[in-house]
């Protein structure tokens, strides 16, 4: 957890916004370390989290959460974290040696016709379920997704993943109501592409309530500043208005240091 970008998005893990979607995009940049701080963020304010690990395994984010302060073991143990390690479980599924409950969860990776209804039935059941910790229920639900992009690459359409965007909206941030927080990566060389992960990402921003995109710095590599960060309120309604503001920022062992443009100590 960050408590610097806590601070310009105006939340704590004590007092925070119920039925949000946040969507994380990068580009030249890599955009995890926010999927980082929002699992740290949403465990530490008792949420029920369903983490979708797409890309990653369960040891790599225990590891990094664990230099944030977060032990996702018991977390897991507690009853308060689901977390579906897609990378452990596909093998199984295309090898037809999963159980019956996985195979219907991955049923994108066999079935001619992609479609993600087996992976949304998973977040439901994981996100409803009672998880009472010493008699006292958990927060508000919090589905994590640290890359829908690479859905793409397995053969599901990007309207495929809008629907299951959009369905997972609906449930969570508004019938729950919980909070969405999901990571999007541009392929810059298929951008162009009818089915890239450009159109996706234009898809998602259109749902979103909050976006943070991630990019490199037009400069090249700095070692005090390693990108910088816009970040959008995206208002819902004819009077809203939308803010935008960018912010640079710069990694390090135990979390991030977010600052204005220019007012890093590496240019002062």
């Amino acid at each position: 957890m960050f408590p610097e970008l806590n601070s310009i998005l105006n939340t704590s893990p004590d007092n925070f916004k119920e039925r949000e979607f946040i969507v994380l995009s990068d580009k030249q940049a890599d955009a995890s370390f926010l999927i980082h701080h929002y699992l740290t963020f949403y465990l530490r304010a008792r949420c029920k989290v369903c983490f979708l690990g797409l890309v990653q395994s369960f040891s790599h984010y225990s590891a990094v959460s664990q230099r944030l302060g977060v032990n996702l073991t018991q977390a897991k143990e507690k009853g308060q974290l689901v977390f579906l390690e897609a990378l452990k479980a596909s093998p199984g599924v295309l090898l037809n040696k999963g159980t019956s409950d996985g195979i219907q969860t991955f049923d994108y990776l066999r079935s001619p016709f992609p479609e993600l209804r087996g992976l949304f039935e998973f977040v439901h059941s994981s996100l409803t379920e009672s998880g009472d910790d010493d008699g006292k229920p958990w927060g508000p639900p919090v589905l994590l997704v640290d890359d829908l992009s690479v859905l793409l690459s397995l053969g599901v359409s990007v309207g495929a993943i809008l629907d299951f965007t959009h369905y997972c909206q609906a449930t969570i941030c508004s019938q729950l109501p919980g909070t969405m927080v999901v990571l999007v990566r541009r392929d810059e060389e298929w951008d162009e592409e009818e089915y890239s992960s450009g159109h996706l990402l234009q898809g998602v921003t259109h749902q979103c309530s909050l976006s943070l995109h991630v990019e490199g710095l037009s400069t090249g590599f700095c070692r005090d500043i390693h990108g910088q960060v816009a970040v959008w309120w995206r208002k819902r309604g004819q009077s809203a208005q939308s803010q935008r503001k960018i912010f640079q920022y710069k990694v390090h062992d135990k979390g991030a240091s977010f600052f204005a443009r220019g007012t890093s100590s590496a240019v002062l």
